[in-house]
C-alpha cells in the first residue's frame, strides 16, 4: 500500500494529469467491506456502547484503504483489474466480466467525470428552485467501536458533490437504528451548507433531506433549525428504505415497471428504481427487483413529485453507464463513502469532492 501511495503521490505532484489510473495487484484478495456478521445496511448496525454486543471485526480492501491515503489529493484517481483490459487475464474468482463494450463505455464514462467532465444531469424546470441535495449514513470508526456520520451532498441537475464527515451517532433502544442528538443533526445540516456555499459561491433555496434511518423529533428539529438558521424556507426530509415489504405484480411473466409507484399510506411509498423497461421490452436484471420505501417526514409536493424527484436521482451514478441504480445517488454516495471514511483518522477533516471516492 505504501509503494502505491508514494508513486501516486510523486505522479500527483507533477501535476500533469487530471486522473491517475492505479493497476490494482492481481495476487491481493479482499474481503468483504462489511461487519463479520455479514451486516448489510446502517439500520442493521449493532451498538456494542449500547446494547452490550460485541464489537463486529472490520476487514479492509485495497480500494478502501487506498483511497483513504490519498483523499488529499487533487487528482482523483481510478483503480482497475488486469483482467479489465487484458483478456488473458480471468477474473477473480466470485467476478464475472462483462463484455467489451460495456467495460469500455464504463470506464471512460468513469474517466470523464473524474476528469471535471459531466456525462449527463438531471432536467431542470426553470421555475424550479435551487435545490442542494444531502444524503446521510452511518459508519463505524475506530476499529468498529464508534458509530460516526457521513454526509453526501449532491449539489444540483450536474451532480457536483462534496462530502463532509458528521459527528458520533447513537443506535437507540427502541427501534435499533442510528440517529443524531440535536445538536448534531443542527451541526451536521450546516457543515453541509458551508460546503455548498464554497462550491457554488451562494445557498441554495430548497434543501432535499434523504437519511438511511428513521427521523426522530430531535432529528427533525436540528436539521430544521440550521435551514431556518441559514434563512432556506423549504427543507424536505424523507427516510429512504433499502426495500420494503410490499411487492407489486403485473399480468403475466415481467416484473414491475421502473417507476411504478405503491401508494401504501399517507406517509409511506414504495417506488421500483429498478424494474421492467418499457423502451426495451425487457427486464435487465437477473433476480425479481424490490421496491424501495420513501417515508417523508415533511414535504411540499404530493407523493407523485417525491417519488420522481428520487427516481431521477437514481440515474446519476457516473460509474458507470446505467441509468436505472437502485437507490437515489444521494444515499448510494453515503454509502460508498463510508466505506474509505472508516480508515481515516476520526480527526481529519474531510470535506472532498465525490470523484476522490468513487
Amino acid at each position: 500500500m505504501s509503494i502505491y501511495a508514494e508513486e501516486i503521490r510523486a505522479l500527483a505532484d507533477e501535476n500533469r494529469v487530471d486522473v491517475l489510473l492505479v493497476a490494482r495487484p492481481e495476487q491481493l484478495i479482499d474481503t468483504a467491506g462489511r461487519s463479520a456478521r455479514g451486516l448489510k445496511a446502517v439500520g442493521d448496525l449493532p451498538a456494542p456502547d449500547a446494547l452490550d454486543e460485541p464489537v463486529p471485526a472490520q476487514f479492509a480492501n485495497f480500494h478502501d484503504l487506498l483511497k483513504a491515503r490519498l483523499l488529499h489529493l487533487r487528482q482523483p484517481i481510478q483503480i482497475i483489474r488486469r483482467s479489465t483490459w487484458d483478456e488473458a487475464t480471468r477474473p477473480p474468482e466470485g467476478h464475472s466480466r462483462q463484455d467489451e463494450a460495456s467495460r469500455v463505455w464504463n470506464l471512460h464514462v468513469a474517466l470523464y467525470y473524474k476528469a471535471g467532465g459531466v456525462p449527463w444531469r438531471l432536467l431542470r424546470n426553470p421555475a424550479d428552485l435551487t435545490t442542494c441535495y444531502v444524503g446521510v449514513a452511518f459508519y463505524r470508526s475506530d476499529g468498529g467501536s464508534a458509530l460516526s456520520t457521513s454526509v453526501a451532498q449532491v449539489f444540483n441537475e450536474r451532480g457536483d458533490g462534496v462530502i463532509v464527515r458528521g459527528g458520533p451517532a447513537r443506535i437507540s433502544r427502541t427501534d435499533r437504528q442510528p440517529h443524531l442528538a440535536r445538536d448534531d443533526a443542527h451541526g451536521l445540516l450546516l457543515h453541509a451548507l458551508d460546503a455548498y456555499r464554497r462550491e457554488h459561491h451562494t445557498a441554495p433555496a430548497r434543501i432535499v433531506l434523504h437519511k438511511t434511518s428513521a427521523f426522530t423529533d430531535d432529528e427533525a428539529g436540528g436539521f430544521q433549525d440550521a435551514a431556518d438558521e441559514r434563512f432556506i424556507d423549504t427543507l424536505e426530509m424523507s427516510w429512504i428504505t433499502s426495500s420494503e415489504g410490499a411487492a407489486a405484480f403485473r399480468p403475466g411473466d415481467a416484473p414491475p415497471l421502473r417507476g411504478t409507484l405503491v401508494t401504501l399510506g399517507e406517509r409511506e411509498l414504495a417506488l421500483y428504481a429498478t424494474g421492467s423497461i418499457e423502451f426495451h421490452r425487457t427486464y435487465p436484471g437477473m433476480y425479481i427487483p424490490r421496491p424501495i420505501g420513501i417515508r417523508p417526514v415533511h414535504s411540499a409536493r404530493d407523493s407523485r413529485a417525491l417519488a420522481a424527484e428520487v427516481l431521477a436521482l437514481t440515474k446519476m451514478n457516473w460509474n458507470q453507464t446505467r441509468l436505472d441504480g437502485r437507490l437515489p445517488v444521494t444515499l448510494r454516495t453515503a454509502n460508498q463513502v463510508k466505506s474509505v471514511l472508516r480508515f481515516c483518522p476520526s480527526d481529519q477533516a474531510v470535506a472532498t469532492r465525490y470523484a476522490h471516492y468513487m
